[in-house]
């Protein structure tokens, strides 16, 4: 099942006082190597502004950081048509724009999970389903696509 991960959860992962959420964040990205698991270009330079803004990392430092994801999972960016359909989105159910951005470029990848913490937990929409891995009970969908815990 290919998915991808929003910037929250990148976040989470390269913020050692975020507590049980770090723990979590690092846990799904451990998990997401080596499957079938992309990254979008917007959620990696939001990652990339929020370690340099909100967090003060030096940007040679932040940006070694996103090239260690870019190494590690396939990249995908948007294009013309998640454009159109992030509008419409934002039109047909009242999202951000970027949110709504995001999920147009999973879906067009082929993604069928979004995992955020952004969105309702469990929603579908055009075939994308929203996992918030930071719920009490996470979904059976990411057991799915991350496998097992061992």
């Amino acid at each position: 099942m290919r998915f991808t991960i929003d910037t929250n959860v990148l976040v989470y992962a390269a913020d050692n006082q975020a507590g049980e959420r770090h723990r979590k964040a690092v846990d799904v990205l451990a998990r997401a190597r080596g499957r079938d698991c992309v990254l979008t270009v917007q959620a990696l330079a939001e990652l990339f502004r929020a370690l340099t803004g909100r967090h003060k990392v030096p940007a040679a430092r932040a940006a070694a950081m996103v090239q260690v994801w870019r190494d590690a999972m396939p990249v995908v960016a948007a294009d013309e048509i998640c454009l159109v359909e992030a509008m419409d989105a934002v039109a047909a159910h009242n999202w951000s724009f970027w949110d709504a951005m995001m999920w147009a470029t999973a879906k067009r990848a082929g993604c069928r999970l979004l995992i955020t913490e952004d969105g309702q937990d469990g929603r579908a929409l055009g075939g994308v389903t929203l996992v918030n891995p930071f719920a009490d009970s996470p979904s059976p969908l990411l057991e799915t696509a991350l496998g097992r815990k061992t």
